[in-house]
């Protein structure tokens, strides 16, 4: 049974439990592996980002346009979006409707691209390998095979946030974005951004949260305004490899669904939130991905 599974059954049975053990302490270690090893992240040579305007938490829901530039003022596409990892997450990018009370359907070749993402971000980077093994060797799986199933599950499997709509999954909420009562919901990946902002479909307004690194990955807060929608506050690595920010998530779902997850990125203290989806189920009682993000204070 998943650790998130093992914890929820213990949340709700405290006596005769036994749990999977994985310290703060080995999840700090296991994120400076993570961090370590994203060899496809961007380089400064390959993103420039122009963040403009700071403002403080008090004034992020105001939606005024603050930075009259774009957040991203190059993309090296060429030598990024090439990349397997990144070719694979764009091609998920377009499958989804944003509109949650609207159902979503994936074709044959849909289905596909989630398993051909799934393979690249795990079976073909160090990162994917290493969360592998980490988590076989806690216990908490008993193949590879296992561990990509549930994560196909968690991550793609369907969900209704709206008019009882099978409209929802984690990846549509994180990956790629949603918009819930008139309001963007979810929304966490730089890619996403980057595109439709190039695209002229997104307008960056503000951040309120800028990461302490000096390269790449960062982590910015953000207002901005996705073709009429906006944003108070969306949180998202900044030139992170698709593989990097997927293991991080998974890493902290996993192992702290539904709390704070604390790590350590680059010798900085970092913070993890994920929420699950309580309303119904996978498998014998297993939870999907509602949210997962980096908390930005």
């Amino acid at each position: 049974v998943p650790y998130n599974v093992i914890l929820a059954l213990c949340d709700t049975f405290l006596s005769s439990c036994h749990q999977v053990s994985i310290t703060n302490e080995e999840l700090k270690d296991m994120s400076e592996l993570l961090f370590s090893l994203d060899k496809n992240k961007a380089h400064p040579s390959e993103l420039i980002i122009n963040p403009q305007r700071l403002i403080p938490n008090s004034e992020t829901n105001q939606k005024v346009d603050l930075s009259t530039e774009p957040l991203y003022t190059f993309v090296d596409e060429a030598t990024l979006f090439t990349k397997p990892t990144y070719a694979a997450l764009i091609k998920l990018l377009d499958n989804y409707n944003r509109m949650t009370g609207t159902a979503e359907h994936f074709t044959k070749e849909q289905v596909a691209e989630q398993e051909a993402f799934l393979k690249k971000v795990v079976t073909d980077t160090e990162i994917g390998r290493q969360l592998s093994t980490f988590l076989l060797a806690k216990g908490v799986y008993t193949s590879e095979a296992e561990l990509i199933q549930d994560l196909q599950m968690m991550w793609f499997g369907l969900y209704s946030r709206n008019k009882g709509q099978l409209d929802s999954s984690g990846f549509e909420h994180v990956f790629v974005g949603e918009i819930k009562s008139s309001k963007v919901s979810g929304f966490h990946n730089w890619v996403q951004f980057y595109l439709l902002e190039r695209r002229g479909q997104l307008n960056y307004y503000s951040h309120n949260f800028d990461g302490p690194w000096a390269g790449f990955p960062d982590i910015l807060g953000m207002q901005f305004n996705w073709s009429g929608y906006f944003k108070e506050v969306g949180s998202a690595f900044i030139g992170s490899s698709p593989e990097f920010d997927f293991a991080i998530y998974s890493l902290c779902y996993i192992t702290r669904p539904g709390k704070m997850c604390h790590l350590s990125l680059g010798g900085k203290a970092q913070s993890i939130q994920t929420y699950t989806w309580t309303n119904s189920f996978y498998g014998d009682g297993k939870m999907f991905i509602a949210s997962a993000y980096p908390v930005s204070p």
